[in-house]
């Protein structure tokens, strides 16, 4: 049932972007009185799960969820429809406009999805406002992982600051922005009173781009606050809201304390003692961890434990912050695109590039609204970014051949285009095939 929550998620945000890019390049198209002849949700190969005809226009759904597409009479696209272009020029072809009229056609779509990006950003904050935790009321500092310890931190460690950047506000995404994307070379600790430094190894710095299970969380205690649907621990008697205090004689206080004691006694029946309310005297549970050597129990959160601060925004405040967030998004994806490309960076595609896995596993796997709506606007704004790129075949890659003509003064011969938009679509099936294929390997390998 969790996987079909995800799906549906990630098929519904997919279906809004594509419609919406569609439309963006439709009604220029129509606006300049070019006939548009199709107009599909989705590819469709061989057959259409639906299709009718308005008008002039047909409207259909694919079976092949890799995007979808608009027909506009006379214009080289990936339906490579060459019969129509070795006929003169009608005045309703997109061949026949004027050159502007045609690069406002196809930087349509990727204006929506832009706009559409930073106007989610914007509705979300309106809406939900912003709920963050000031660095300084990280109270138990943070539980560090393997990762974090070669890095140098200690777990209670205090982030104070990464590189030159200072930490008003806590998350572990935006330290691993800052070591990753902006290269950040040292980190500034409070530990047991004393402010220390730390100098972040580039071999660490490499890997955290492709680590998946983290280096680093915000450390809270041991306090039951979930199970799992096969929790052992909920199963031998364990309720929410216990404390637990020791695991077989270990004096635990914090989870990752207690994580580390049921991996280090994983094979053996464990003593758990809680502190329970209403109980005059601590519990001894005994429980078995399950072939993962887990127990299935979650602590409760830090908002718990911690004072966050939530931070309302009128219409005024939230779209411009908005715009601003979604910018700073897009700049680092930019960023960290080009160390992909150029290699200079910690960013490495066969560890960082991923498919449609890779996406739909941003998903949560309940259904949340707000959740639902900020992943629609990541996708939008990368959408708008990688239709953008000036490949044949692409969006920007039309763009750039009417900006030519526009700066020439006369065409791009049409045998020029055909042959460029078979290899833009033979490098697009490529990229295609090398992300999924990277999503295969990494669930090859677990």
């Amino acid at each position: 049932m969790e996987y079909l929550i995800v799906a549906i998620q990630f098929i519904l945000s997919l279906s809004i972007l594509v419609t919406l890019h569609e439309f963006g390049h439709f009604l220029p198209a129509r606006w300049f009185g070019m006939r548009v002849e199709k107009f599909y949700l989705f590819f469709d190969p061989w057959f259409a799960l639906f299709k009718t005809q308005r008008g002039e226009t047909e409207w259909g759904v694919g079976w092949l969820p890799l995007g979808g597409y608009v027909k506009i009479a006379g214009m080289i696209d990936e339906s490579m429809d060459t019969e129509q272009l070795n006929q003169p020029p009608q005045e309703w072809e997109f061949r026949s406009k004027p050159a502007w009229q045609r690069l406002v056609v196809m930087l349509g779509g990727v204006t929506v999805n832009f706009i559409l990006g930073f106007f989610i950003f914007g509705m979300l904050l309106w809406v939900y406002g912003e709920k963050k935790l000031p660095a300084e009321n990280v109270r138990y500092g943070v539980a560090v992982m393997e990762l974090g310890q070669e890095m140098g931190l200690k777990t209670g460690d205090k982030i104070l600051k990464v590189g030159n950047k200072e930490l008003d506000y806590f998350t572990s995404g935006v330290v691993l922005q800052e070591i990753v994307i902006n290269m950040a070379k040292t980190l500034e600790v409070e530990r047991e009173g004393a402010k220390i430094e730390l100098n972040i190894p580039d071999s660490t710095a490499g890997k955290l781009a492709s680590n998946k299970a983290g280096f680093m969380e915000i450390r809270v205690p041991m306090v039951a606050g979930d199970f799992s649907k096969e929790s052992t621990a909920k199963a031998a008697g364990m309720e929410k809201g216990d404390s637990i205090i020791a695991c077989n004689g270990m004096e635990v206080h914090f989870f990752d304390e207690f994580v580390r004691e049921v991996q280090r006694q994983k094979d053996q029946e464990l003593s758990i003692t809680v502190i329970r309310s209403g109980e005059d005297k601590p519990l001894v549970l005994k429980v078995k961890p399950n072939e993962d050597g887990k127990v299935g129990v979650a602590p409760f959160g830090p908002d718990r434990y911690m004072e966050f601060e939530t931070i309302k925004h009128g219409p005024l405040t939230a779209f411009p912050l908005g715009l601003q967030k979604g910018w700073n998004f897009l700049y680092s994806n930019i960023k960290a695109m080009g160390q992909m490309v150029t290699g200079s960076g910690h960013v490495k595609a066969t560890e960082s590039l991923g498919g449609f896995i890779s996406i739909a596993k941003l998903f949560p796997t309940e259904w949340q609204w707000e959740r639902f709506w900020y992943m629609t606007a990541v996708l939008s704004l990368i959408l708008g970014f990688m239709n953008l790129l000036p490949i044949p075949a692409l969006d920007g890659g039309h763009a750039v051949f009417l900006l030519i003509e526009i700066i020439m003064r006369r065409p791009v011969p049409q045998k020029v285009m055909e042959k460029a938009q078979v290899v833009g679509f033979i490098l697009l099936i490529s990229l295609l095939l090398f992300a999924n294929g990277m999503d295969f390997i990494r669930w090859f390998k677990g």
